[in-house]
């Protein structure tokens, strides 16, 4: 094992005492309470980080009302440079920011650089493009005139005010740059929320955020348990929540911000994935498209496959070529530049996994690969393959979250898409085929937000992203996240 080794200022940066980020700058916490920040792949604690109190959520809420005064008044062209400046500073101190992405979530260092950092700066520049083109409509109304009155009317796109972005761990920084993004460029101010398993990438770029340009108050971040984000949401300051995360938390936080006073909400949560693959895709093609729907990051992706349908024909040299594949894997450190696949993020969710492992052994699931916790210290577990034996087996209906393929054959196309809709979520879905004539009859029918053909996980700014059915409310990116951000006014005139 051949580490890479850190960068001074990563090191300094661990060994700080983490404060709040409130009103342009780090303040003490009111609460005396810490959380530690623990390695996933070594079982170190790093850091220790506020765990806020509810002063310390009117502090923010505060900051972020006066923020939104004066973001809200800044020019859009301004606005849309202080993001393009926020994503150079991103590239500048990309291997800073990766490095601390992961010795606090445990993912690969390839990917922290590619995605937490990379795709958070594309995103950036994607969302400062529409800072000048947020527009509304001019409308002739159709009302009588009784003395030669005339009538016009137009819309205006205004900030919805101070928005509450809620982020899971799994991508700690790429969903706080998709939230802060989509707020700022439409004059919101923000308060972030990290996950208390991962908030340490988050306060160095609010740090950032300030050299950017941005002022005091636009950005702000509290860290701490969840019952800082159900503060948050409850507040009566705060005007929308922007959530990242389960099914179950989600379905919560959306009742929350209904009950305060009909709060804003955006919620993309996850869901039970489907990958089909049609009969006429080789077997090497399909293995490398299951590897990349479902074992990116440990599986720890709210879009990321879940469940497998192969044709009855090819399914068992379909998952004996993929136990083959797993079983050559690098597994290790996931500072180690080798390394293909790392720990799952932290011990209460390897915990989770252990727990599918028995319940697919309980259900007499055939375990085909892996399937258990490995023998080393870390969060560490085995990537896995598992056959079903029906539709109703338990992991193939709860989202497990981690690097697990659960596998049924099917016998047509009828029946695929059938297996494929069988749940009561719809985030994602990929087709699998050279047929691109069949593919595109096939997409319709399949319920999902997102829609993948020979491709599976990877997103795009320019594109739409969310759920259908219980995988959430509202869209991220394309010009739909405008409708979730701002409010649109109606100004009718007579003259």
């Amino acid at each position: 094992m051949t580490d890479i080794t850190l960068l001074p200022q990563v090191e300094a940066f661990l060994r700080r005492r983490h404060t709040l980020f409130i009103d342009g700058g780090y303040v003490q916490s009111h609460s005396s309470q810490t959380l530690e920040v623990i390695n996933p792949a070594t079982d170190q604690v790093i850091a220790h980080v506020a765990d806020a109190d509810a002063a310390d959520v009117d502090a923010a809420v505060e900051s972020a009302r006066r923020g939104f005064q004066q973001w809200s008044q800044v020019a859009p062209a301004v606005r849309g440079n202080v993001l393009l400046k926020l994503a150079d500073l991103l590239e500048r101190n990309r291997e800073e920011l990766a490095q601390i992405e992961t010795c606090q979530s445990g993912k690969i260092i390839q990917v922290s650089r590619a995605f937490e950092v990379d795709q958070a700066a594309h995103f950036l520049r994607y969302y400062a493009g529409w800072a000048t083109k947020i527009s509304g409509q001019t409308l002739t109304p159709s009302l009588p005139s009784f003395a030669g009155e005339r009538y016009t009317a137009f819309t205006l796109r205004e900030p919805v005010g101070v928005v509450v972005g809620i982020v899971p761990w799994n991508f700690s920084t790429m969903i706080a740059i998709w939230k802060l993004a989509s707020a700022l460029v439409t004059g919101c101010s923000i308060i972030i929320k990290p996950s208390e398993f991962t908030p340490l990438t988050i306060l160095r770029i609010a740090e950032l955020a300030v050299d950017a340009g941005l002022p005091a108050g636009a950005l702000n971040v509290l860290t701490g348990s969840g019952r800082v984000g159900q503060a948050l949401v409850e507040h009566p300051g705060t005007d929308k929540v922007s959530f990242t995360g389960s099914v179950p938390t989600g379905i919560a936080v959306g009742r929350s911000a209904a009950s305060a006073g009909l709060t804003r909400a955006t919620l993309e949560l996850g869901g039970k994935n489907s990958a089909g693959f049609l009969r006429d895709v080789d077997l090497d093609t399909a293995v490398n498209g299951i590897i990349e729907a479902g074992f990116l990051h440990s599986g720890q992706i709210c879009a990321a496959a879940e469940r497998f349908f192969a044709h009855r024909s090819q399914i068992e040299p379909l998952m004996a070529r993929l136990s083959e594949r797993l079983g050559k894997l690098h597994i290790g450190s996931p500072l180690d530049e080798r390394t293909e696949f790392g720990p799952v993020t932290n011990r209460q969710h390897q915990r989770k996994l252990e727990g599918f492992f028995a319940k697919a052994r309980a259900e007499n699931n055939t375990i085909i690969h892996g399937g258990k916790p490995m023998d080393r210290p870390g969060c560490y577990v085995e990537p896995t393959v598992i056959l079903a034996n029906s539709l109703n087996d338990s992991l193939l209906n709860e989202e497990t979250f981690g690097p697990i393929a659960t596998f049924l054959p099917y016998d047509t196309e009828e029946e695929l898409l059938a297996l494929m809709n069988h749940t009561p979520y719809g985030l994602s879905a990929s087709l699998w085929t050279n047929d691109l004539s069949k593919a595109l009859r096939m997409v319709p029918a399949i319920h999902a937000g997102t829609v993948w053909v020979n491709m599976h996980t990877l997103l795009d700014p320019a594109v739409p992203f969310g759920g259908v059915k219980s995988s959430g409310i509202g869209r991220e990116f394309g010009s739909a996240f405008i409708d979730d951000y701002t409010e649109l006014k109606s100004v009718m005139i007579r003259y």
